[in-house]
């Protein structure tokens, strides 16, 4: 019981989608965000970008966290 109390205390929240995109926009700048979305496809997510992957369904949580491990020193200070 004690293990399932703990396992339940260290899952975050889940990751919308808008927040998924403040992130981003916080840790590559307004003038980049759009483009990095759109046109920078990473390995984490199959080679697809952020926007081809929520279009494929992959979970906010899992894409910030592909862009975190691809752009360590840009979302140093937004990592969770």
């Amino acid at each position: 019981m004690h293990n399932n109390l703990a396992r339940k205390q260290k899952q975050l929240p889940a990751l919308r989608i808008s927040d998924l995109r403040e992130r981003i926009t916080l840790s590559f700048g307004d003038s980049w965000a759009a483009s990095f979305s759109t046109d920078i496809a990473l390995s984490e997510l199959g080679s697809k970008s952020v926007n081809e992957a929520l279009a494929a369904g992959f979970e906010p949580d899992v894409i910030w966290k592909a862009v975190c491990k691809a752009h360590p020193i840009e979302t140093e200070k937004y990592k969770y």
